[in-house]
């Protein structure tokens, strides 16, 4: 696995969350780990086709969901995650997976991305556990966003 290929996913998040949530994230330490289905989680997952092939996960509790929703909403309350909630949170994802692509493409690299997976934990079936770099993203006041790729090549 070649830590270059979260860079650009890494340097997007932090714009977009900057631009939308209000909040300059602080970047956590870079491992690889399992990417693993837990409880009261959400994950949005993006396919990357092209010169990279894998997926990218975002991870991050319903608590952490919440807090961004809310911000992404102008500070309104959310209580719990609805449709608007999970539209809004996968469109964050698009966003980081779309800036993201961008900056691949601007060094060499041709990748697409296909639209945001939002799942809950149960709703994971279909989706291997499989080993991934990642970085989390730390949201003062927020929580973590955990940046998880996984790439064949």
């Amino acid at each position: 696995m070649n830590a270059e290929y979260i860079n650009p996913f890494l340097e997007s998040a932090r714009v977009v969350i900057e631009q939308v949530i209000q909040i300059r994230p602080a970047t956590g330490k870079l491992g690889v780990k399992d990417v693993k289905f837990v409880e009261n989680y959400i994950w949005i997952q993006i396919g990357l086709n092209g010169q990279m092939n894998g997926d990218i996960v975002f991870g991050l509790s319903e608590e952490v969901a919440l807090k961004m929703i809310s911000a992404m909403m102008g500070g309104y309350t959310i209580s719990e995650i609805d449709d608007i909630g999970r539209s809004a949170i996968s469109e964050l994802g698009n966003m980081i997976s779309g800036n993201a692509s961008t900056i691949l493409y601007n060094q060499g690299v041709r990748v697409d991305i296909t639209p945001p997976k939002v799942m809950h934990s149960a709703q994971s079936a279909g989706f291997t556990a499989q080993r991934a770099l990642t970085i989390p993203l730390i949201m003062e006041g927020i929580g973590e966003l955990d940046i998880q790729v996984l790439v064949a090549s």
